[in-house]
């Protein structure tokens, strides 16, 4: 049975396509979704996605979908510096996971530089754009799989 590995997205990147382009690229979250899905097949593991823009339903689906899981690739949008019940909700998964953005928090305004994810993921990518998930997806199927 192939690994599964949730792909969970955060507030308002749902929007992608309509926001920001400089920061965000032009791609839909249904583009990166497709992006995302292919590379899984072609690496052999199993992809299920999830949007909100609610923490609770967040935590929700991370505490509903982490027992057939392997790994979480996360990008929590505007709730990567206050999310700690995300946080805790993966701490109690107790599964290995990889945080996303498309931006580079690093390099914009200083109260998104801060996140409560990255002392406790396996990585951090920030601003490679939609191949950010490509990438975490290779390395956290390396991860699962060996």
């Amino acid at each position: 049975m192939p690994a599964t590995i949730l792909v969970i997205n955060g507030p308002n990147l749902n929007n992608l396509g309509k926001r920001d382009n400089s920061l965000y690229g032009t791609k839909t979250l249904a583009d990166i979704e497709g992006d995302i899905s292919a590379r899984a097949s072609e690496l052999g593991v199993e992809v299920k996605f999830f949007q909100s823009n609610h923490e609770g339903s967040i935590v929700d689906f991370i505490q509903e979908s982490s027992t057939g899981a392997s790994g979480v690739i996360i990008n929590a949008g505007a709730l990567t510096q206050v999310g700690y019940s995300i946080l805790d909700a993966l701490l109690d998964a107790g599964l290995p996971f990889i945080e996303v953005h498309l931006s580079n928090i690093h390099a914009r305004e200083r109260f998104r530089q801060r996140s409560v994810f990255a002392s406790k993921a396996i990585g951090q990518l920030a601003g490679f754009g939609p191949a950010g998930y490509i990438y975490a997806l290779d390395h956290l199927a390396s991860v699962v799989n060996s």
